[in-house]
């Protein structure tokens, strides 16, 4: 499978048709075919004016009803942001973040995230990315178009095949559904041994904190089963205490 075919572009929400097409253009124009599109608006002429030559990538889009049902079988999700913000977790420059893509979408699925284009992505959704890249523009007009942002990743992340000195090293990771299990699990014993404490704030910083680390490296399946296997024999610890 050509890798390009793990690379999903999702659109959460987008509010103009015209911009749907623009997008699925954009990606096609740089030799990537998979569009998700999260509860979009209904379709008109103007989307298939936009995806000039590029119909089909509308036509194959998945459509889904929230980002969870997107992301579930994807090993690395990136978020696309122009906000700025340490809430916001790990957020690097779009050069650095698709030489990451790239790696990764050798042999695992990744998805691409892009925001509403008038409130971008919120921060429920913004905690379910790895880490999130921003394209750097002038302070004179800071905030591209949803079409042009999507066209730009493409770009930068076609690019990385012609990048020589580019060194790769191919892994297998695990899926978000895996990694939801164990962030289920981790919370637990951290709960159990008193490292979270009864603090609603701090008990959502920590799994954040969680979450963007394994989210932004990837874990691999050797690895799931090390950290499973920690929280086994914390388990049994905490149990022969009791």
């Amino acid at each position: 499978m050509n890798w390009k075919d793990n690379v999903s572009f999702v659109l959460v929400e987008p509010k103009e048709s015209g911009n749907i097409g623009a997008s699925a253009r954009g990606i096609k124009n740089m030799g990537f075919t998979r569009l998700t599109l999260i509860n979009p608006p209904l379709l008109t002429d103007e989307a298939f004016w936009m995806a000039w030559r590029s119909k089909d990538v509308i036509e194959n889009a998945e459509i889904k009803e929230d980002l969870d049902r997107a992301i579930e079988d994807k090993a690395l999700v990136v978020g696309t942001t122009r906000r700025r913000g340490s809430k916001r977790g790990a957020i690097v420059d779009v050069r650095d973040g698709v030489k990451r893509i790239y790696e990764v979408a050798q042999n695992n699925k990744v998805a691409i995230i892009f925001g509403r284009e008038d409130k971008g992505l919120f921060n429920e959704e913004v905690e379910k990315c790895g880490f999130l890249m921003t394209i750097p523009t002038s302070s004179l007009q800071p905030s591209l178009n949803l079409s042009q942002a999507v066209m730009i990743v493409a770009y930068e992340l076609m690019r990385c095949e012609d990048l020589e000195d580019y060194h790769m090293h191919r892994q297998f990771y695990v899926d978000q559904r895996e990694l939801e299990k164990l962030y289920a699990r981790l919370y637990k014993v951290l709960k159990d041994i008193g490292y979270i404490p009864d603090n609603k704030d701090i008990e959502r910083r920590v799994l954040n904190n969680l979450k963007h680390f394994f989210g932004r490296t990837g874990l691999t399946f050797w690895e799931l089963k090390m950290l499973h296997g920690i929280c086994s024999h914390l388990e049994e610890t905490i149990n022969k205490e009791d």
